[in-house]
């Protein structure tokens, strides 16, 4: 028999977080993370977080999924702020923890609800949760999370069974955080609005080729954004990086992906995200994002200790920087409402370097299957890939800023009224109408629509230039000012030749369509009467006929040379019905 002395150091030699399993361990932790949890246990942890800790964890609910599924979110704090009004008083910074945004990449989820119970437990990042106010949501794609299944992800190890990538009504949500079409996007940019994180965390796994390296850290604005955040951003990817390093991980910078499908000696390219995705939208808030992707082919036990890690490192980096990221981020704000351009697209160079990277020996040979290339690799085989690295990134298209912003007519304020809404972008409804005013139209002198959709929508190309003009404009017309905070997010929602514009999304095909026509017999006499009317005319149409062949033996191309040189002609053909203008209303 032990003796009572013995027993009690027995039970004291496991963590608090043992004491507290009955009520706290999840799925994964009991399986020994060979399994997770279902959304129920989402809901059950959430509220008993709450009742273990009621001075520090707050559980709500901020929206519904399509399917009626609450979506949850925890506040988990020791500096007495539970609700954004509370952060904000205290000035707190807040750090936005998000999980099972793609519900089959589930790390996330079981990591966070780990590093959070010992954070509270005073067994990690100690002394962090007085400084700050984590808001953790497990699991944003919750009816992707309960399309539940063994075979959800093929190439990557465990969980046994997992989510599905996109959400019920078949969004990939970290497409979709400029144009907001699904509801659950929708409600975590309200969140986010009301509680303003100076960080969001987007926990991923990611897909790929075998090698040895766990995880990559990505953070933005480093990149993009406005330049003097740009450091800080760095900053904060570098130290994650450095104590992942202390705790053996092998972390990359770079989205580990090679520049060409399947070939490691092509090597990777770093790049700048467009606004569809996290790291991508929240620089245009003057605020950090931060893509955490372990690597598919490590088990499910590492990968989430490895997220779990940089949860807690996170904690510690805003417990010591958070006050001073927060007062740059201030001053962003301040600098972005007097934005005199910015750029709507980033490259990146030609110019690599060569490095060493931990690979496994691999074979390319030809496949009688599929008629291309097999690439095997032999992961008992550890080998060094010394490749290229491409990682200078700039930008590409700078567009200046309109003097005083954007005028959106009554005719469209439906459409992008909800959109502007769910931004929290200021701006305000005529109630008189201006007449008609000096602005700037942008007319497409080509526009090329995707052969197939993307995300439900038929993506749009613009090309074009701004041009001054006077137009009619109406009374209900909105006005969106660039003199505000996220007047970065305004221009990349509203210039349309930024691939993620509302105009690149297609939000406004119809205008690129021709809708009025004039019919052969009548425009055989009205091409004579305008050849006959004007000499120049005449001399242009000879011209095109003598230099291009293709047009000489196309009739409808033919008149339509006079057409569009018509008085009927339709003069909104191709107009962007959304205008800059230099006055602010």
């Amino acid at each position: 028999m032990l003796r009572p002395v013995l027993l009690l150091s027995l039970f004291a030699a496991f963590p608090l977080a043992h004491a507290a399993a009955p009520d706290l361990s999840t799925v994964a932790e009991r399986s020994g993370y060979q399994a997770t949890g279902r959304y129920d246990e989402v809901e059950r942890l959430c509220a008993a977080y709450q009742k273990a800790y009621p001075k520090a964890v707050r559980c709500f609910s901020f929206g519904e999924t399509p399917e009626g599924r609450p979506m949850l979110a925890m506040a988990v704090s020791r500096g007495g702020a539970l609700t954004a009004t509370a952060a904000q008083q205290r000035k707190l910074p807040v750090l936005l923890v998000q999980g099972g945004i793609h519900a089959g990449e589930i790390d996330g989820k079981d990591a966070g609800f780990w590093a959070l119970r010992e954070a509270l437990d005073g067994k990690a990042a100690a002394g962090a949760l007085e400084k700050q106010v984590v808001l953790f949501v497990p699991v944003f794609n919750v009816d992707g999370h309960e399309r539940f299944g063994k075979n959800n992800r093929p190439n990557q190890r465990g969980p046994v069974e997992m989510g599905w990538r996109v959400t019920a009504q078949n969004y990939n949500l970290n497409r979709d955080y400029v144009k907001a079409d699904a509801p659950e996007m929708q409600a975590m940019l309200k969140l986010v609005s009301e509680w303003d994180p100076l960080a969001y965390i987007d926990l991923h796994v990611t897909d790929g080729a075998k090698f040895q390296p766990d995880v990559s850290i990505q953070v933005e604005p480093v990149h993009g954004g406005d330049p003097a955040l740009q450091p800080l951003g760095k900053a904060l990817r570098d130290n994650v990086i450095a104590d992942l390093r202390k705790q053996g991980s092998d972390p990359r910078h770079f989205y580990i992906s090679f520049d060409k499908t399947d070939q490691p000696d092509s090597g990777f390219v770093d790049s700048m995200s467009t606004a569809r995705f996290s790291t991508g939208y929240f620089p245009l808030r003057n605020r950090f994002a931060m893509l955490v992707e372990t690597h598919s082919w490590r088990d499910y036990p590492h990968r989430v200790k490895v997220t779990r890690n940089t949860i807690v490192s996170l904690m510690e980096q805003f417990a010591q920087h958070g006050a001073a990221w927060a007062k740059a981020a201030a001053e962003a704000d301040v600098r972005a409402a007097k934005l005199a351009e910015m750029p709507v697209s980033y490259k990146t160079t030609e110019r690599s370097a060569m490095i060493d990277f931990p690979g496994y020996e691999y074979t390319r040979t030809p496949s009688e299957v599929s008629g291309g290339v097999w690439t095997r690799y032999d992961e008992s085989k550890p080998q060094k890939w010394t490749v290229p690295l491409r990682e200078e990134v700039v930008p590409d298209l700078v567009v200046q800023a309109p003097a005083g912003g954007y005028l959106v007519p009554a005719a469209q304020a439906a459409l992008l009224e909800p959109k502007l809404k769910v931004h929290g972008i200021t701006y305000k409804r005529l109630a008189t109408a201006p007449g008609k005013v000096a602005l700037e139209t942008f007319r497409a002198d080509e526009a090329k629509l995707t052969a197939t959709s993307f995300e439900g929508h038929q993506l749009a190309s613009w090309k074009g230039s701004w041009k001054a003009e006077q137009r009619e404009v109406g009374k209900g017309a909105l006005f969106v000012p660039i003199a505000q905070p996220k007047s970065r997010l305004v221009m990349t929602m509203l210039e349309p030749h930024n691939a993620d514009s509302l105009a690149g999304w297609g939000f406004f095909n119809n205008h690129l369509e021709r809708k009025e026509y004039m019919e052969e017999y009548v425009a055989e006499e009205v091409a004579r009467e305008m050849l006959a009317a004007d000499p120049a005319l005449a001399a242009a149409f000879k011209a095109r006929l003598d230099s291009d062949a293709n047009f000489a033996k196309n009739p409808r191309a033919r008149l339509d040379f006079f057409a569009r040189r018509h008085a009927t002609w339709d003069e909104r053909h191709n107009l962007y019905p959304v205008y800059r203008t230099g006055i602010a209303y």
